[in-house]
């Protein structure tokens, strides 16, 4: 496959030994394409500009700039990169951050080659890596929490203030305009993908084809200015659309 059809990979990462892992790894693969490496949060956002990666590898903990930062100055801009965080437990606080940030989704330092090959692709074609139910648990524990995580004064995916006040003592968000945009029958598709439904189980639920679910899918994320699933079900959360099942408030 010729370069300009590969999926273009920029590895993010300050120890050169793991930047090595991921590229023997990646490119064995003949649709996938290294085209950068960064040792730092800046860099990585100026090469994410110079280089137009399709899908960036980004690591939390860098010098010069973090890669929350990072992830979200890359968000903001006009790439058309998607990000993937690499995190130490799927539980993390730098998970959460990196989502609310912009990510579209987080993956363990210690993933096994195949999945790594297997998430990039699947970020690249636009759907989300995390298993919604695993996205789901995680949102529940920092939304519960201080209600930023990481990063309690971070803006949303949408620019949606992720903050939630005082840890401990959460502010329950204003309902956001753009929500009226939507129809009834895509406000519920919102709230269960939400739940942590798969296309599949929200086509049985509401006795539809995954086609017109993804249908839906793709009008709720057009009309809210998101950038894919993930996102969506970061941003139910951040709006007050879904409330913590557990939270302890």
């Amino acid at each position: 496959m010729a370069d300009k059809e590969a999926i273009r990979v920029l590895l993010v990462d300050d120890q050169p030994l793991l930047r090595m892992g991921f590229r023997l790894i990646l490119e064995g693969e003949d649709d996938l394409c290294i085209v950068g490496e960064a040792s730092d949060g800046a860099d990585a956002v100026r090469q994410a500009r110079e280089l137009v990666p399709d899908v960036v590898l980004m690591d939390v903990r860098m010098p010069v700039l973090d890669g929350i930062e990072a992830t979200r100055a890359i968000a903001a801009s006009a790439s058309r990169a998607k990000i993937i965080i690499l995190t130490t437990f799927d539980l993390d606080e730098y998970a959460f951050a990196g989502l609310q940030a912009g990510a579209s989704a987080f993956l363990l330092k210690d993933v096994a080659p195949a999945e790594l090959i297997s998430a990039v692709r699947i970020v690249a074609s636009g759907d989300a890596v995390v298993a919604p139910r695993v996205t789901q648990r995680l949102l529940e524990t920092y939304v519960r929490g201080a209600g930023g995580g990481a990063d309690p004064a971070g803006a949303g995916p949408s620019g949606v203030d992720g903050g939630g006040g005082p840890a401990g003592n959460p502010a329950r968000p204003a309902r956001d305009p753009l929500l009226e945009d939507l129809t009834p029958r895509e406000t519920e598709m919102l709230g269960a993908m939400a739940e942590g439904l798969s296309n599949a189980e929200i086509a049985h639920r509401y006795f539809l084809s995954e086609a017109t679910v993804k249908t839906h899918v793709r009008r709720i994320l057009t009309k809210l200015h998101l950038r894919d699933r993930v996102q969506a079900v970061v941003y139910a959360y951040e709006t007050g659309l879904v409330v913590p099942s557990n939270a302890d408030y």
